[in-house]
């Protein structure tokens, strides 16, 4: 029989014991940056997300909701007192930190793996410097007088298993007149007109992203889970593409005031895309070449990017098997990332691989997920080789970025905390360690006002404890 004392004080398990070494591992390197840390009242979620894009011109014509805003891009560039010079975004997104750099007279460089991210800066950068009068007026006329609509000539629209029945029968073969249409036009109207039904693609279909798929409207006939989903109302494709363009028009038009203020000296910052993963573009460039760096990498938080934005890679033609290698070269995010052989693209990167062979916090973390899989407690089985993934390349990207920028150059990166299986993982710390011991000095680590929530998968398990959104601010010495 046991003992009273047993029982009172039962043996903690090995989870608890995992945990408890995880916290105090925390701690630990928290404590040695602690001084590093600051609440910037001034940096919203609106301010470090795509929100504060909504409604500023231009910015607003895509919804890019992994996107940081441009309000922020000029508050980093002021806090770094980059004012010319080139910076670098390595995961440029839809362009943010380029264009916003551009318009203060700074040269920005960008890489992006997704095609839909591409399509967008190609197509701002065509908007913005190479479209002509005659060819803003082409444009025009297509808002104006619906043209497609007489389209005799159909262009088929290019489809997903995971993308099928997205639209009504209806919309699908508006899609298709417009389509067909705009095959008659010139490279640079067709291009600028395709980005158009990009931006409208969600509203008018059954679908809305939602992290790491699409949720399907249940009028869509297969909408997933027992509690069918609504997404309000969907947009009339005529209406939503003649609005999309007139945008797209009244935004590239300036006002009187606009023109007024303008100094006749101003002259744009140069915008250059890298198209590519940044593991294999970063090692190709110039070292101490940039005055800056911002970016967000994407998060280690499971979205899958290639199932968010499924209909726009469809229209943009990529094939099933094409979006299963991006899936394979992006930043590893998602459960379905396989190892990477770091080493084998570049040698030089086994310092950083050291580096992460020996952070105790994250090996504690790794040693811990690989005993829950083993357990069969994680609810993918995929989440302890992601999670390492995620941390081996980021150090690798951190170890480029010392190279390519200039001495007394910042890093600004905008990153979440993340949870998995009740372990609270510190991505900020853990990032900061790494970029310190590859060379840079941790200036701060910026913590927004309001910490953020679990994520839905930890909810039921762990509640609302809150986890850390920060921007950390490294400099290269």
């Amino acid at each position: 029989m046991p003992s009273l004392t047993s029982i009172n004080n039962p043996k903690p398990t090995v989870e608890n014991r995992s945990l408890e070494r995880i916290d105090q591992l925390d701690r630990d390197l928290f404590q040695s940056f602690q001084s590093k840390f600051l609440v910037q009242a001034s940096l919203t979620r609106s301010l470090v997300s795509f929100q504060a894009n909504k409604t500023k011109p231009v910015y607003r014509w895509y919804k890019y909701k992994e996107a940081f805003s441009a309000p922020l891009v000029e508050y980093l560039l002021q806090q770094g007192e980059v004012i010319q010079g080139k910076i670098l975004d390595p995961f440029a997104g839809s362009g943010t930190a380029l264009f916003t750099a551009s318009e203060l007279g700074i040269d920005a460089d960008g890489i992006e793996l997704l095609p839909i991210g591409q399509q967008i800066i190609n197509a701002k950068k065509l908007l913005e410097t190479e479209f002509t009068h005659k060819e803003f007026e082409r444009l025009k006329f297509w808002a104006d007088n619906q043209i497609w609509k007489q389209s005799k000539k159909k262009a088929v629209l290019s489809e997903l298993r995971i993308t099928k029945g997205a639209y009504s029968e209806v919309t699908k073969n508006l899609i298709e007149q417009y389509l067909g249409a705009c095959q008659q036009e010139i490279d640079q109207v067709r291009a600028v007109l395709q980005f158009a039904l990009l931006c409208v693609l969600e509203s008018i279909s059954y679908t809305r992203k939602d992290g790491q798929y699409l949720r399907w409207d249940y009028r869509s006939g297969r909408s997933q889970g027992k509690k069918a989903f609504n997404k309000g109302e969907i947009l009339d494709f005529n209406s939503a593409i003649s609005n999309k363009i007139q945008e797209i028009l009244h935004d590239l038009t300036p006002s009187t005031q606009q023109v007024e203020l303008l100094p006749t000296q101003y002259k744009s910052g140069s915008v250059c895309l890298y198209s590519g993963s940044c593991l294999q573009v970063m090692q190709q460039l110039a070292e101490a070449e940039y005055d800056a760096i911002i970016t967000s990498p994407p998060y280690c938080n499971r979205y899958d990017y290639t199932r968010t934005y499924a209909l726009e890679l469809a229209l943009l033609g990529i094939s099933a098997q094409e979006l299963i290698q991006l899936r394979q070269e992006m930043l590893s995010c998602t459960v379905e990332n396989r190892s990477k052989d770091l080493l084998r693209i570049n040698s030089e990167w086994k310092t950083a691989l050291a580096l992460a062979d020996e952070q105790e916090l994250l090996q504690a973390i790794l040693k811990y997920l690989e005993f829950q899989k083993a357990e069969g407690l994680l609810n993918n089985n995929g989440i302890p080789r992601m999670v390492k993934g995620y941390f081996y390349e980021m150090a690798c990207v951190i170890q480029e970025c010392f190279c390519v920028l200039k001495p007394g150059a910042t890093l600004f990166m905008v990153n979440d905390n993340v949870r998995y299986a009740g372990a609270s993982i510190s991505v900020d710390l853990i990032l900061s360690d790494f970029a310190q011991k590859l060379g840079f000095l941790v200036e701060n680590i910026w913590v927004l006002p309001g910490d953020k929530g679990n994520s839905s998968q930890q909810m039921g398990n762990h509640g609302r404890d809150p986890l850390r959104k920060c921007i950390y601010v490294w400099r290269k010495p």
